[in-house]
């Protein structure tokens, strides 16, 4: 399968306080068409500076990103975002938050009804077509957000820790969900996750970093079937992948607690 997105030796460099501090070291690696990637790693070791780089939100301070062999320099819409905080706009209702990009983009009305109706159906928010920001749960507020990105049918979607704010019921169910259209679409997806069981539930391949400067400490491989229910979080195959990343994350994030504890 061919690489569909690269990150080639990226750092990135910030100024705090009048002193510089590497949030990302010489970071590489390359996600496959259709892929679905999970990244891992403590707080504050570059998880979504790396997506923000990707979107073109910000600039690498060294090293580059290559989406079809093509530096990435600028946003695109190529790519489409979707964050943990909720990004709607509240003056728009359901249908026209996700119609936001197409209308933008100078797409036909019905082309924007179109797709509009397509994903409220997929995405199950029919019957809350009219409905404002205000009247909606976290779980349907991000489910509008994920069919806002896949409106504008991004070659490549980022996501930011989106599923982080919800309960774990509701999160469960979001995961499912998400697969699904995946599996639908098979767009290219890079996914941030502070939490394990999500990034080796809904992950192809799964990216540990380093606490900070952060970088790539390890690869894995998730063995598992491509259609996958809760069931399958109490598999001994699911366990056994689940206690193999933990114990990579553990690590680094005892790390980052000692770097971050008052000398003494």
């Amino acid at each position: 399968m061919e690489n569909k997105l690269c990150i080639e030796n990226v750092s990135k460099v910030f100024l705090e306080k009048n002193a510089t501090v590497t949030a990302l070291q010489n970071t590489s690696f390359c996600v496959a068409e259709s892929e679905f990637v999970t990244i891992l790693g403590p707080s504050g070791c570059g998880k979504s500076t790396i997506l923000r780089i990707i979107a073109g939100l910000e600039e690498a301070s060294s090293g580059r990103v290559l989406l079809d062999g093509k530096e990435i320099k600028e946003p695109g819409k190529d790519r489409g975002m979707v964050f943990q905080a909720y990004t709607l706009f509240p003056w728009l209702t359901v249908e026209e938050n996700i119609a936001f990009g197409l209308n933008v983009a100078g797409r036909s009305r019905s082309d924007q009804q179109d797709a509009v109706k397509f994903y409220i159906e997929r995405i199950g928010l029919k019957g809350f077509e009219k409905a404002y920001p205000r009247k909606l749960s976290g779980g349907m507020k991000q489910r509008v957000a994920i069919a806002r990105a896949l409106a504008n049918d991004p070659e490549v979607l980022l996501m930011d820790e989106p599923f982080g704010a919800l309960d774990a019921q509701t999160r469960s169910v979001m995961q499912e969900l998400l697969l699904s259209v995946w599996d639908e679409s098979h767009k290219t997806i890079l996914f941030v996750t502070h939490d394990v069981e999500e990034a080796v539930f809904i992950g192809d391949t799964i990216y540990v970093m380093t606490a900070r400067p952060g970088k790539i400490k390890a690869r894995i491989a998730v063995d598992l079937p491509t259609k996958r229910t809760y069931d399958l979080k109490l598999t001994e195959q699911f366990l056994t992948i689940k206690r193999d990343v933990l114990e990579l994350i553990r690590e680094e994030a005892w790390k980052a607690a000692n770097a971050n504890l008052p000398e003494g």
